[in-house]
């Protein structure tokens, strides 16, 4: 059995078209670029840009947004050459099926359901927060046992739950609608931000940017296995402020930045997808960098960073200049921008199912495709509630990491692949072309790996544990059960 086995670009393409697994191509570059900006923009423009500024990099946490952007960057220019290329629903999955083999794509696979299974929940559960103490502001208040997640008070968190099963039945029905439907929200996130920025301007002082880059301090040493794997391996000393301290800021604000990759899963539902998926990838990920470097500058402007608060600083800022009812404003933004996060996660966990299910490597029947809706019912339906129970039952916050892990190593493997792919079938036709090669995608791999060793030693010991589960899985199942495996080998390349 050859577990590097690939599967030909030219046999992607010619499954893409068959009656029974044919999704309805109706994405435009506008609605990629959408969800794109949809599923990055979450609570992070809210909170992480206080937070680091306090902690880590001070003022200066906007070079820190830039840079993480650079790094996410890099990705994005690989991703972008593999989407128009390889226009075809699984992102890094199929990437690396048509490039590292049956194997090596398994893994990525497997890896990426967990990642955007466990975001969509985490997601799903910070929304049911925003959307509690926002009903609370108008006097409807919602018992902590139903709405808490669990472990911290509640039994079952049903306002995540609620909001899971709607947008996985938005996604059933249609991708069409369900970008007109990311489309209105993203428009709503979108002016909250714009508005806050426009009156934060007002409230900036001088004195606040001073020093800009406040002078280097050591950060408390933490030990054991929630210490970073940096520390571990290099006895490296985590430090706050200072150049060291931007660069740790940097870690921490690379996963705002999360998720324009899902772009990617949508590929068989784009118009034109050589020439839209670039545009979608590239697009949304400037238009975010802008708005988090803008919205960073303004909150560091208007309050002192040393008394930025870490739960809403934005927030904050304004009560502290005599605005409380801005908090108002940022919590609606809040509760409208994590709805499209959670749907777009569910669209890009469902797309990676049902490539892995056309394949063979999981159950074919999660391929099939709606007759009247043209998506993939089944495998949205089941991630949904894959989803749902983890929000409404799991405690996750001491997983959440796994998620800024799991999509690391997705992107270290596309860059890879896109030198990998460049060399085995340089006849290819590219819509577009990464720049640089191999120097973008080499610097695309030291990124991610200087923000992955920065990840505690837990978190990578789970990452772990369940890519051997996904060894198991695929020894029982997927290499008995794929297509590639059952065929004659004339679409394979050993």
């Amino acid at each position: 059995m050859n577990l590097l086995r690939t599967k030909s670009v030219e046999q992607s393409i010619r499954d893409t078209e068959e009656p029974e697994h044919r999704l309805r191509r109706a994405l435009s570059a506008l609605d990629l670029t959408v969800f794109g900006v949809g599923v990055i923009i979450g609570t992070g423009i809210f909170v992480l840009t206080g937070q680091v500024a306090r902690d880590k990099a001070g003022p200066a946490v906007a070079l820190s947004f830039i840079l993480a952007a650079v790094v996410c960057g890099l990705a994005a220019l690989c991703y972008a050459e593999f989407a128009s290329t390889v226009p075809v629903a699984g992102s890094a999955y199929t990437f690396s099926y048509a490039t590292l083999g049956e194997f090596p794509a398994w893994i990525i696979g497997w890896d990426l359901i967990l990642e955007m299974g466990l975001a969509a929940a985490v997601v799903a559960v910070g929304w049911s927060g925003y959307f509690a103490a926002l009903l609370d502001d108008i006097g409807i208040t919602i018992p902590g046992s139903i709405a808490d997640p669990p472990g911290e008070g509640g039994t079952v968190n049903v306002p995540a739950i609620a909001l899971v099963l709607a947008v996985t039945t938005l996604l059933v029905i249609g991708i069409k609608i369900s970008s007109r439907v990311n489309a209105i929200v993203v428009t709503i996130k979108v002016a909250v931000v714009l508005l806050v920025i426009v009156a934060g301007l007002f409230y900036v002082k001088a004195d606040n940017y001073d020093p800009f880059i406040p002078p280097s301090q050591a950060a408390e040493e933490v030990g054991g296995l929630n210490a970073p794997l940096m520390q571990v391996l290099f006895g490296f000393t985590p430090a706050t402020y200072g150049w060291l301290g931007v660069f740790s800021a940097l870690a921490i604000v690379f996963f705002a930045y999360i998720g324009f990759d899902i772009v990617a899963t949508a590929a068989e539902e784009a118009k034109r997808p050589q020439r839209d998926l670039p545009i979608g990838l590239i697009g949304s990920l400037v238009i975010t960098a802008i708005l988090y470097a803008t919205v960073s500058i303004v909150v560091v402007g208007m309050q002192n960073y040393s008394r930025l608060s870490t739960d809403a600083p934005l927030a904050d800022a304004f009560k502290a200049n005599g605005h409380p009812a801005y908090a108002t404003i940022i919590d609606v933004g809040a509760v409208a921008g994590l709805i499209t996060v959670v749907m777009i996660l569910l669209l890009g966990m469902s797309r990676i199912l049902f490539a892995m299910s056309r394949d063979g490597l999981l159950p074919a029947r999660l391929s099939a495709v709606h007759p009247r809706f043209g998506t993939p019912y089944r495998a949205t339906v089941i991630m949904g509630v894959i989803a749902a129970v983890l929000a409404g039952f799991i405690p996750l916050a001491e997983l959440a990491e796994l998620v800024n892990i799991g999509t690391l190593f997705a992107f270290l493997v596309v860059s890879v692949a896109v030198v990998v792919m460049r060399r085995t079938r340089p006849d290819l036709p590219r819509a577009f072309r990464t720049p640089w090669v191999p120097v973008v995608p080499a610097l695309s791999v030291l990124g991610c790996l200087f923000v992955m060793i920065n990840l505690p030693v837990e978190t990578w010991l789970r990452f772990l544990a369940w890519m051997g589960v996904g060894i198991v899985v695929y020894a029982l199942y997927g290499a008995r059960n794929s297509r590639l495996q059952r065929s004659t080998g004339t679409h394979a390349k050993n």
